[in-house]
């Protein structure tokens, strides 16, 4: 049976309404969305992944202006005239390095979730440690935040990607199924396609999470120009301190949320449950932020073939000014109460 779209209708006096639409989709949840009122605040983010979780609360149980979800990331940022176009985006670290390339007044405000990584291979193919990995068959999404952290994997038993199969797909829904039905022998991409393919290969799976001291870094995401907008910046603002919020609450008690994760992705609620606990949900600006974007350029500069920025260039991305003024909001409206 095929789940419902979750999407915000509209805001009412009395509080969020949230509707369960009763449109059948398929995959991503790719349903067409009525035209948000001018005064909306356009959120983006790939509405199959569990990390964008709080996302979906903070928009329908918290912000206290229009919020519409739209699926995509970073790119809608800079939508062309005549589309929708985000006034706030979340996507993996990986690909605020590769747009801020064309688009350096890309700025990180937030980190929404860590995402904390494995990599699942088929014993039947031989592979008992990391090591056994040369020569085989891996499924990922290359230049993604899996990618990085299959590359950081294989470093750590000696490998390099020239000593394996990579089997680079170009969406990550589904990709289960390609370590399924044994066409590769190991996979590394964001849940819950591992556990998913984890629950399928039962006692021929096996599981590794070395530390690697990195995890994906889903965060919000803004442009310069917004931020200097003062009317645009404050609803960004009241909508990270929301955010803030909803990272406290679905910590605390996941079921709406994993409810709204079902609702938006179409994946079952058992499987969304068991994946649950690989996410986190910081509702900061990561303390190592910059770290991972140093140590990503290098890897993803290696990969385009082009010079890798230093950290005094890759520190400008980050603006945690949002934060800080989001937390005093907070303050001050419990100082209030």
């Amino acid at each position: 049976m095929k789940l419902p779209e979750f999407r915000i209708v509209r805001r009412f006096a009395g509080g969020w309404r949230v509707a369960l639409a009763a449109m059948a989709v398929a995959g991503c949840a790719h349903a067409s969305q009525p035209e948000p009122k001018p005064d909306t605040l356009n959120v983006f983010g790939m509405h199959q992944t569990i990390e964008l979780a709080p996302v979906h609360f903070a928009a329908a149980r918290i912000y206290p202006g229009g919020a519409a979800v739209h699926n995509g990331g970073i790119p809608n940022l800079f939508a062309p005239p005549g589309e929708i176009r985000a006034d706030v985006a979340t996507h993996a670290e990986t690909q605020a390095l590769r747009n801020s390339l064309e688009h350096p007044n890309v700025r990180i405000i937030l980190t929404i979730a860590r995402g904390h990584y494995r990599i699942v291979a088929r014993r039947s193919a031989g592979i008992s440690s990391l090591a056994d990995l040369r020569g085989k068959r891996i499924a990922t999404m290359l230049d993604t935040s899996a990618g990085f952290y299959l590359h950081n994997v294989l470093a750590s038993a000696g490998l390099t990607q020239a000593d394996v199969q990579i089997m680079s797909l170009p969406r990550p829904r589904d990709i289960s199924r390609h370590i399924i039905e044994r066409e590769v022998d190991a996979l590394a991409i964001w849940e819950p396609e591992m556990q998913r393919a984890i629950d399928a290969l039962g006692d021929d799976a096996i599981i590794f999470a070395p530390d690697v001291d990195y995890d994906e870094l889903f965060n919000l995401n803004t442009t310069a120009e917004n931020l200097a907008d003062p009317t645009l910046r404050v609803k960004i603002v009241r909508f990270v301190a929301g955010l803030m919020q909803a990272s406290q609450q679905v910590m605390a008690a996941p079921d709406e949320a994993i409810g709204m994760v079902v609702a938006t992705t179409g994946y079952p609620v058992e499987l969304v449950r068991s994946a649950w606990p690989h996410h986190t949900f910081p509702g900061t600006v990561a303390d190592d932020l910059l770290d991972v974007l140093v140590r990503e350029e290098t890897w993803l500069a290696a990969r385009q073939g082009r010079p890798a920025r230093d950290r005094e260039q890759l520190s400008r991305l980050i603006d945690k000014s949002v934060a800080e003024e989001a937390r005093a909001l907070l303050a001050s409206q419990q100082a209030n109460h």
